[in-house]
């Protein structure tokens, strides 16, 4: 291992941009990507070969452009051990009504997978009860619960919100967002409900519209879960959480003698209740699991007034390590958009900042593991901050960035929930540019990037994310960037094709990243506390917190 981290910082020091630049530099982003992207990293898995390389680079860079270290004990990174488990073939995977099995086949009817630190996954002939969308929001006057004891047995939910397709006149219209996703809608909150009221296994009615993507989404993850490393009282309740195909579900629903369309439209109402199905969920599934030590990279550069407040900016560093072959025969998925070019884009704040007089306040850079298992290293460090939330003034992260040119808008992902949109729209008029909203916020995009570790716990954020809405492109207009959305999306999401090219135009790219750097540039020079805006399910909770920050 001694012998890959010293190689991966002699190859830091090699790749490091020259220092002269003044602004953000397109060429100093495309040799960090460049460099990323390679074959020598390997697709950027955590707890592999390709992390000690990245990690060793990651901390060369840092060191090269006189950064301070700011993780545990003083040095660059902070320790993120991984739960990694595999579901085997299935001895049992079944629905159970009065004695009559129905199987299940894995990937076409039901989808699981389990965060249990267990070699079997088992649920025992458990009672399946239907909890709607399985909401309890007290401040919206909504609880889908209604009391019902789920310790021992399995919770059916809906996806996203219960006023996602509510019609004007019935309750659930209005309640949540609407056609945008509340944190409600997520299935990330639907298991954990589950779990904090003791259900064994928690499934969710597949729903295109509803979620976002297809079932070839949904099974893609092949049975494979991650999770944080925990302790034994803090384990998961649910032994498998997971999917059932939109056709299963309605055969479910009609041997139990229900109408699934009709429960569709009751859940929408607040006198809604849960639903006894009648029927068992019966499950046997061997486990394969290990533990995988990953690591954040953080850095800092010390306040000189008020240097425990804190400006954060994240970006993620792991990509999806090696997969099959494509069809230029290429086996690692190695994110060069996604999110090698959002940590070229911190490097460059990074040296700006350096460039610059010290900051007011401390400006932290930080570099998280396993965004793409789950934003686990952001959660790893929002459940252990190495810098207090309460004064960590704002969070702005740089997660897949539009490589095709200048645009006239800036695209905002989560439009109402901070004043740091604010601030976007004024830099955004600084360089003459409007501000656009997320195309489709049915799809959440807010709750599915690093920066909502910290959002849920009350710190001010603010995501740039490329694939939220077509740029309106000075070449092309929004026809030219709904082309380039579709084409990365449809494409190279997630796939080998992720790969630095020729092609890519990173002038708008140094755009985004400039505003960035100049929200907070002005923040870490000021006193001012960015907050959230009425309405937001973060805004009471950094308001427990006020004192800290008088």
């Amino acid at each position: 291992m001694q012998n890959r981290f010293a190689a991966a910082l002699l190859l830091a020091a090699i790749a490091a941009p020259a220092a002269a630049q003044t602004g953000i530099d397109a060429a100093n982003l495309t040799e960090t990507v460049r460099t990323l992207a390679s074959d020598q990293f390997q697709g950027r898995a955590p707890g592999t070969v390709g992390e000690e390389r990245t990690v060793g680079y990651l901390i060369g860079r840092l060191e090269a452009m006189g950064l301070e270290p700011a993780g545990v004990d003083g040095g660059w990174t902070q320790p993120v051990p991984l739960l990694h488990t595999r579901l085997g073939t299935p001895e049992t995977l079944a629905f159970d009504r009065q004695g009559a099995a129905t199987p299940l086949r894995f990937g076409t009817d039901i989808y699981v997978s389990t965060l249990q630190p267990k070699d079997r996954a088992v649920v025992a002939n458990a009672p399946m009860i239907f909890v709607g969308y399985g909401v309890s929001a007290p401040e919206r006057g909504w609880d889908d619960f209604k009391g019902q004891d789920l310790k021992g047995k399995v919770a059916v939910f809906l996806i996203n919100d219960p006023d996602f397709v509510a019609a004007k006149g019935e309750d659930a219209f209005g309640k949540f967002g609407g056609r945008t996703m509340t944190y409600y809608g997520r299935w990330t909150y639907k298991f954990e409900e589950a779990a904090r009221r003791g259900a064994v296994a928690a499934l969710i009615v597949h729903d295109a519209e509803g979620v976002g993507y297809g079932w070839n989404v949904v099974k893609s993850g092949g049975g494979e879960n991650y999770g944080l490393v925990v302790p034994p009282e803090k384990v998961t309740s649910l032994a498998l959480q997971g999917w059932i195909s939109g056709e299963m579900a309605t055969k479910l629903f009609a041997d139990a003698g229900q109408d699934l369309e009709k429960l569709r439209v009751a859940a929408r109402r607040k006198d809604f209740t849960p639903v006894d199905l009648g029927t068992g969920f019966d499950a046997a599934i061997p486990v394969t699991q290990e533990v995988v030590q990953s690591q954040n990279v953080l850095a800092k550069i010390s306040g000189t007034k008020r240097p425990d407040e804190v400006v954060i900016y994240g970006a993620h560093w792991d990509a999806y390590g090696e997969g099959p072959p494509d069809e230029q025969g290429r086996i690692y998925r190695a994110g060069a958009n996604d999110d090698a070019l959002g940590v070229a884009g911190l490097f460059e704040i990074a040296r700006l900042f350096k460039a610059a007089p010290p900051p007011d306040r401390t400006v932290a850079f930080a570099f998280w593991t396993a965004e793409e298992r789950g934003l686990l290293g952001s959660e790893a460090y929002a459940a252990k901050p190495l810098f207090p939330l309460e004064k960590t003034v704002a969070n702005l992260g740089l997660d897949i960035l539009q490589t095709a040119g200048r645009a006239k808008d800036v695209v905002l992902v989560g439009k109402g929930q901070g004043t740091l949109e604010d601030d976007l729209a004024r830099f955004a008029a600084a360089q003459g540019r409007s501000v656009t909203p997320e195309s489709l916020p049915e799809r959440g995009l807010f709750y599915r990037a690093d920066h909502f570790s910290l959002a849920k716990r009350g710190v001010p954020v603010l995501l740039m994310m490329g694939i939220a809405g077509a740029s309106d492109l000075v070449e092309g207009g929004k026809q030219a960037g709904q082309a380039w959305v579709d084409a990365y999306t449809g494409k190279c999401y997630h796939q080998a094709c992720d790969a630095w090219g020729p092609d890519w135009n990173l002038d708008g790219a140094v755009q985004d990243i400039d505003i960035f750097y100049r929200i907070g540039d002005e923040l870490a020079r000021s006193a001012r506390w960015p907050g959230w805006k009425a309405g937001s399910e973060f805004k009471a909770i950094r308001e427990e917190s006020v004192a800290a920050r008088k």
